[in-house]
């Protein structure tokens, strides 16, 4: 079954993002590659791959906003989540030496993921990119020996380039947790782990009334995001996650109290909780 699945991830072959799918689906899925997190979404909403894997969250940066709002844009839901550990590294072509480099390409997550190290080699430039994978393609594409990219060992080896200092993190138990988006919720009895969304009133104490809900009810919270609806008014989207499964009373329970007092409520997936290696 899993082998005739296809499945969308942003950026080119040795994305991390790629590597969170095939740790998630295995290796023989049928793949396709997109330039973007919308083109990801976009794919998905209109049938050209089942679902799609897309970071939402890093262990040293924070969450990546655009991810949760295209969620709300294209009404998709959540099925699944990996978490991967994240090595970065700067490349550079075969020829190339540190001392060399004057320009470094990469994400904007991979520069914060690395400031320290970056830092530390003074005046050299640093281009936003679209993802790492892509950087390191374009400094190959390059040949250039003063181009350096942040990009994954596979990324690297892909692109037959040299690793000119490994592990460059600033926190070396960085991870990054992916999402697994389908147009469809899907629930099960093994799914332990749910994300929904809330638009609160403009009262006094509205967000501590819905959280007391989950409280009283001896329900976990793991996250809590805040992105703004977008409609000039500066109301927010909340999103939650919590522990539990669908069918359990107290949740129930909790999300009915949570629907009479509050403008929106939505459930953008049920799925089974990754585990972190």
């Amino acid at each position: 079954m899993i082998e005739k699945i296809k499945v969308g991830y942003q950026g080119v072959e040795g994305a991390f993002s790629q590597e969170a799918m095939i740790q998630y689906f295995g290796e023989g899925i049928g793949a396709q590659n997109y330039k973007t997190f919308e083109d990801v979404f976009i794919a998905v909403k209109n049938g050209e791959v089942e679902c799609g894997v897309l970071p939402i969250e890093n262990s040293t940066t924070g969450s990546i906003n655009l991810v949760y709002d295209l969620l709300e844009k294209y009404n998709l839901f959540i099925v699944g989540e990996v978490c991967i550990r994240i090595i970065q590294n700067l490349i550079g072509n075969k020829d190339a030496r540190l001392e060399d480099i004057k320009e470094i390409y990469s994400h904007p997550q991979g520069f914060e993921q690395s400031k320290k190290f970056i830092d530390s080699l003074g005046e050299i430039k640093h281009i936003n990119y679209h993802n790492t994978a892509l950087s390191v393609k374009y400094v190959k594409d390059s040949n250039s020996l003063e181009k350096g990219a942040i990009g994954s060992k596979r990324a690297c080896e892909i692109n037959d380039l040299k690793i000119l200092k490994e592990n460059i993190n600033d926190n070396l138990d960085n991870k990054t947790r992916f999402i697994i988006v389908e147009s469809c919720i899907k629930n099960s009895l093994a799914n332990n782990k749910i994300t929904v969304g809330v638009k609160l009133k403009h009262e006094v104490g509205s967000l501590y009334k819905i959280l007391g809900e989950f409280y009283k009810r001896g329900i976990n919270l793991t996250k809590i995001e805040s992105r703004p609806v977008g409609d000039g008014t500066f109301s927010y989207n909340f999103y939650i996650d919590l522990e539990g499964n669908l069918s359990d009373s107290n949740l129930k329970e909790a999300l009915s109290q949570i629907r009479l007092g509050v403008e929106k409520l939505k459930i953008y997936g049920t799925y089974k909780k990754c585990e972190i290696r």
